[in-house]
């Protein structure tokens, strides 16, 4: 169990500064995980999960999918966003208001007011799953901060600078755990080290992270 597992979302030890302009929320989202995660399998149902290859070639172990007005989209062409699902051919599904509101009251508790994400990326991780150190940096609008919420299993999140020299730091982040960053730390490197076996009451052997981007300058 997480040390601050108990802990409500309002407490001072629930709040973690990881950098200037980024912030740790723990348990944050623990509240809403049950409406949440209803949210996420209807999506999925539209938009299947699907393991995508990068530019290089490589397929990624953590397997993707999207909602909103645009879908964040890995191939060998490129890393960009858009507003169907190639894989369907269709519009991504709507994102669900449950979202919107977490991802709004997340950057706002975090110090980002009028935070409207237009796409959010839902990740599956299972045992051994990672997510190599990269920048979020295919939004045009990098004034807006990045929304990041764990369900499910325990992970082990790596938060860098913007030098990718810079080795970063370790931070465990438990089921309803939410981390928020920009500002100075909008294009801090980070990732998420191999997954670990484990059984979570409500996702058994797996972590969903869901992630809030707003692409666009101008909507």
């Amino acid at each position: 169990m997480d040390l601050f597992d108990d802990l409500p979302p309002t407490s001072e030890a629930a709040r973690l500064a990881l950098a200037p302009g980024a912030v740790l929320l723990r348990a944050f989202a623990r509240q809403d995980d049950v409406a949440l995660l209803a949210a996420v399998e209807h999506v999925l149902k539209q938009a299947p999960l699907r393991h995508m290859q990068t530019p290089g070639g490589y397929t990624m172990s953590v397997s993707t999918s999207s909602c909103g007005a645009l879908g964040w989209v890995s191939d060998p062409h490129g890393y960009r966003y858009a507003a169907r699902d190639p894989v369907s051919g269709k519009h991504w599904p709507v994102m669900p208001e449950c979202f919107l509101r977490l991802a709004e009251r997340a950057a706002t508790e975090a110090g980002f007011a009028d935070f409207h994400p237009e796409a959010c990326l839902i990740n599956q991780y299972v045992p051994g799953a990672k997510l190599s150190l990269h920048q979020d940096k295919d939004e045009k609008d990098l004034l807006a901060p990045i929304v990041s919420v764990s369900l499910g299993l325990p992970a082990i999140f790596l938060f860098g600078g913007t030098d990718r020299k810079q080795r970063p730091q370790r931070y465990r982040l438990a089921h309803g755990d939410v981390v928020v960053w920009g500002g100075p730390a909008r294009l801090a490197f980070h990732g998420v080290a191999p997954l670990e076996e484990g059984d979570h009451a409500l996702l058994g052997g797996r972590r969903i992270n869901l992630t809030f981007r707003k692409v666009q300058l101008h909507q």
